[in-house]
């Protein structure tokens, strides 16, 4: 009975475990089933270009931190400045790192987005036909100018015949959406702008912005002049729109209030890009600085506002970091100019404001993720 027993044993073994081979095996491409289908179905489907807002905020700050350097190292024999020593011992790698940060984030969004453009072109078609969708169209452009004014390898703008075909690649999709957006306002007039006017329609116009900015660099005054000039024509009429609050029009919903910090960023850009054209921060690029800073007093001096906003979070809270990391800039370039302690201390105390809201941005993001792309987004981005 014995050997009968083992011979039994032996054949279960025998035949059982091709079973759990191939059970195995039908898990494991069950699994990479799911997975594929979870990257294509869920995280691109929610995925929207929105997200840039985090890159253009990012390539900003690494803007910031070569200003700042800049900045400490030639009024470091200012009295108020000494008891700053933190500033005095920054490396130069903070700002390459942050170039790089801001580099990989821009890469990592722009294959995502290209990944929804091949799987959901419809969700990029609406995106594009979208009252406020379509404005974070201009971000990736936005980002990849900022890049270039921030390189960390020292490469010559001016006659660099690389650097110039790189700017036409990054601004003409600018030109193109400006064509279309402009365009639409122009020939529709009060109707259309009164109903598809809000706060990120400004995006558009920093984007110009920001181009003419770099065609300064570029040693293109002519071509930023012209940038300048139809952002700033287009402001007005957007900031008197938006002003009047007419009825009947599409504003953001109430999770996108963060999105009026973009009322600081417009003039703070403008201030920026006036200065860069004109060769020194004059009465108007001051101007526009003040106005800027007005409108940032006027929203922080109003929390209730982002109360609502503030209770979970949500990729629109990036939108805090992007005005004030130009308001910070613009604050450098006029301390530079006036040449006051007053001045200084100002921007010091901006500059630091807008690297702390950038660094708890950054930290929130990372144990959130998750919750980006399992919680049902605004459908107004």
């Amino acid at each position: 009975m014995e050997p009968k027993s083992s011979s039994q044993t032996v054949i279960e073994i025998v035949i059982d475990q091709p079973k759990l081979l191939a059970n195995n095996n039908d898990a494991n491409k069950h699994t990479k089933v799911n997975i594929y289908e979870y990257f294509v179905n869920t995280i691109l489907v929610k995925f929207h270009a929105g997200y840039f807002r985090v890159s253009f905020s990012l390539c900003a700050q690494a803007l910031l931190w070569k200003n700042l350097i800049e900045f400490i190292k030639n009024n470091h024999h200012h009295h108020h400045l000494r008891n700053l020593a933190i500033f005095h011992v920054l490396p130069s790698i903070a700002c390459t790192l942050t170039w790089s940060i801001s580099l990989g984030m821009l890469i990592s969004l722009s294959i995502l987005y290209a990944l929804r453009c091949i799987y959901h072109f419809g969700k990029v078609k609406g995106e594009f036909l979208h009252h406020v969708g379509v404005n974070y169209l201009f971000a990736p452009s936005m980002s990849c100018l900022l890049l270039l004014q921030t390189s960390p390898f020292n490469l010559p703008m001016r006659d660099n015949i690389y650097m110039r075909l790189l700017w036409w690649v990054f601004v003409l999709p600018i030109i193109i959406l400006d064509i279309k957006i402009y365009g639409q306002w122009f020939t529709k007039g009060k109707r259309l702008l009164s109903r598809v006017a809000n706060p990120t329609c400004q995006l558009s116009i920093i984007a110009n912005l920001v181009a003419a900015k770099a065609a300064v660099d570029m040693g293109w005054l002519e071509i930023a002049l012209c940038l300048f000039s139809l952002a700033m024509a287009h402001y007005l009429v957007l900031f008197i729109t938006l002003y009047q609050r007419l009825p009947g029009s599409n504003g953001v919903s109430m999770m996108l209030r963060p999105v009026f910090f973009l009322f600081i960023a417009t003039p703070s850009m403008a201030s920026l890009a006036w200065g860069s054209i004109n060769g020194k921060f004059d009465e108007g690029s001051k101007m526009l600085f003040f106005l800027s800073l007005f409108l940032f007093m006027s929203l922080v001096s109003r929390p209730t506002l982002f109360h609502k906003s503030m209770r979970k979070f949500n990729i629109a809270w990036w939108a805090y970091s992007f005005p004030m990391t130009l308001l910070a800039l613009a604050s450098l370039e006029y301390a530079q100019q006036v040449k006051n302690g007053v001045a200084h201390t100002l921007a010091l105390v901006l500059s630091s404001l807008s690297i702390l809201v950038t660094l708890a941005l950054m930290v929130l993001t990372t144990f959130n993720i998750n919750k980006l792309f399992t919680r049902t987004q605004p459908n107004n981005q």
